[in-house]
């Protein structure tokens, strides 16, 4: 077993990139379309999603092979939504991991194909898996559109762009980032339990606490977005002020935001110890998500 977090982190991540660029540069689909998708998926990034989604696998099972599938669609569906949030007509940004972003290297409609691309070839991913049976597969498809789809991370992101200009209460940016980011991580967290053959009870605790791990990401987000380094985040600070975002600083303020996700912290915790899982990397990983400088 890997000893030290960090090391499980850089390994996963060098695994998981490895497999995506395989998957990719293997299919036959345009070029220029391949192109566009590798530079996206290639740019580096913590890889949190797929990673959360091997730990809480390997809580309950160590077949981890069956994980991969589900792992590398979360993955290139976050990319997805990255490429489309970066375009003029969403937050318009010009960098994005340090790179210029897949609408200035390719143009917007490449940029918008390709996520299209990443988009529906992340479900194919889970449908040819011939290491998962057909319930296994149906359940999982199921998760992964919920998570995405309208009732998942593209309404978070409508409700996020409706609240900008506006000061909202902290209700509703709860809302707003359970939706837009929660359900991606709660999809990793419940899909590695369920494939790793956690009983309901367990996936149910599970559930409770990615939602909290979800806001504990947001509001590290918006901290960093005011006291981060740009050269470790990769791309300018300051741009949800410029934006007129909605933020958790914003509503109560540096030090009101950094009791806020201390006390999502304490409550993700407790959830887990509830959760009985027999790993202590999903713990790591809510400090590390908590405390991480990028």
């Amino acid at each position: 077993m890997v000893d030290t977090l960090k090391q499980y982190i850089d390994s996963s991540q060098k695994m998981f990139q490895e497999l995506m660029t395989k998957c990719i540069a293997t299919i036959d689909i345009p070029e220029q379309l391949k192109k566009s998708m590798l530079y996206s998926l290639e740019a580096g990034g913590k890889r949190l999603r797929p990673i959360l989604l091997l730990a809480s696998f390997e809580a309950y099972s160590s077949n981890v092979e069956k994980a991969f599938s589900s792992a590398l669609a979360i993955e290139m569906i976050h990319t997805y939504s990255l490429i489309h949030d970066d375009l003029p007509a969403m937050d318009d940004d010009d960098f994005r991991r340090g790179l210029p972003t897949n609408h200035k290297v390719f143009g917007e409609a490449t940029a918008i194909l390709a996520g299209d691309a990443l988009l529906t070839y992340s479900f194919e991913l889970i449908a040819n898996d011939p290491l998962l049976t057909d319930k296994e597969k149906v359940y999982c498809l199921k998760q992964l559109s919920q998570a995405s789809g309208p009732s998942g991370m593209v309404g978070g992101q409508i409700l996020d762009m409706e609240a900008e200009k506006q000061t909202v209460t902290i209700e509703k940016m709860e809302k707003i980032h359970a939706l837009k980011t929660g359900e991606l991580l709660k999809f990793a967290v419940t899909v590695g339990a369920y494939l790793g053959k956690a009983t309901d009870e367990q996936i149910s605790h599970l559930q409770d606490y990615a939602y909290y791990l979800g806001l504990i990401f947001q509001v590290q987000d918006d901290i960093l977005d005011v006291i981060g380094d740009q050269e470790k985040l990769g791309k300018a600070v300051g741009s949800d002020e410029s934006n007129d975002k909605s933020t958790y600083p914003k509503l109560l303020g540096l030090d009101g935001a950094m009791e806020m996700k201390n006390r999502y912290t304490e409550m993700a915790i407790n959830l887990l110890e509830k959760a009985n899982a027999n790993s202590s990397r999903l713990l790591e990983l809510t400090n590390y998500v908590s405390e991480r400088d990028h």
